[in-house]
């Protein structure tokens, strides 16, 4: 008997679907898995054993393989172990495999048989939401998830209590979108004395979106000045605010589900490398070039940059946008930024 439950996986902003079978077959007890799958994937295995332990379940004395499809395409991350239960549960018999049906699921495993939260919580109900299914994710994750709109989502605090709203003895209710954050007053141009012409400059930066770059002697009010420039910038619309939030969310940075209007700022520090600015590693996270899309990047004492990552910087600026190629994959993030630097003469 095989049991199916939706995931997904990520590239860049976008989620694509997963499907993550799960079946016993005959043989020596093992637990496989198997399509693609990365370290943290793999160790889903000893995380799922472990939360059944917590429950006083026990693993079926079979082999136990569990494929996630399509092969092909590269799976990543900690938000598996939840869907990858969910099947193993309907495999025992434990969850009505109808039940299932309709909605996709991530989420971590501690060992007692909680629910973690995980990155991309936002990305993956807009992705359930386009397949027309609910989603299934950590209870903090929940507020989280709730901005995606009419998307039906369930958060549970553990293992036990989604087995037991499905059972229908503890019906969960669903979570409430987190709170929206006004553009906070920050930093004006009331407190920069003098400097007349360096305001001209970057009130028409802001009124037309231009790049910007100042030169002055250390201590004249060039990074002041730098810091100044969101609280001059319209809030975020609303298309702005879900595509900000899209980037935010893959990087973790949405804390209890709260969504700001602000425009970003990020001010990397003159060290930071090309996979730092345009994005990289081992996951293909954002760089800051993408966690300030929508807002502004400044790039302070410029000429200590490597030249390597100012170039890498050209596409972003050109196009909106920063592709990370991989061997197997090409991953593309937002990036469109308004850039101000500093330096000194």
């Amino acid at each position: 008997m095989a049991a199916r439950v939706v995931s997904v996986a990520f590239e860049g902003v976008e989620a694509r679907r997963v499907d993550v079978e799960v079946q016993t077959v005959g043989g020596l007890s093992a637990f496989v898995v198997v399509g693609l799958a990365d370290k943290a994937v793999g160790e889903a295995r000893e995380r799922v054993r472990a939360a059944f332990a917590g429950l006083g379940l026990a693993l079926p004395p079979k082999r136990i393989v569990a494929n996630l499809a399509p092969a092909d395409l590269p799976k990543e991350g900690n938000h598996y172990d939840l869907p990858i239960a969910l099947a193993l549960m309907s495999v025992m018999g434990i969850i009505p495999q109808d039940a299932l049906d309709g909605w996709a699921a991530i989420g971590e495993l501690n060992l007692n048989g909680e629910i973690a939260p995980v990155a991309g919580a936002l990305p993956a109900a807009m992705a359930a939401g386009a397949m027309g299914l609910g989603l299934i994710c950590p209870e903090a994750c929940g507020p989280e998830a709730a901005w995606a709109g009419e998307t039906a989502i369930l958060a549970p605090r553990s293992l036990i209590s989604l087995v037991n709203h499905f059972r229908g003895s503890q019906i969960l209710s669903p979570p409430k979108p987190g709170p929206m954050i006004d553009a906070a007053r920050g930093p004006d141009l009331r407190d920069v004395k003098g400097q007349e012409n360096a305001k001209r400059a970057l009130e028409i930066a802001a009124a037309g979106g231009h790049n910007l770059l100042y030169i002055g002697p250390p201590g004249s009010g060039k990074s002041m000045l730098a810091q100044r420039l969101p609280g001059l910038l319209p809030p975020l619309t609303a298309s702005e605010l879900l595509e900000t939030s899209m980037v935010q969310s893959i990087a973790g940075l949405i804390a209890r589900g709260a969504l700001t209007r602000a425009r970003p700022f990020r001010a990397p520090h003159h060290s930071a490398s090309m996979a730092a600015l345009t994005g990289g590693g081992l996951k293909v996270k954002p760089g800051e070039v993408s966690l300030a899309h929508n807002g502004v990047l400044f790039l302070d004492e410029l000429p200590e940059f490597s030249a390597q990552a100012l170039d890498s910087l050209r596409q972003p600026l050109e196009t909106g946008e920063v592709t990370i190629a991989r061997a197997n994959a090409h991953v593309r993030y937002p990036a469109r930024v308004q850039l101000v630097a500093a330096m000194n003469p």
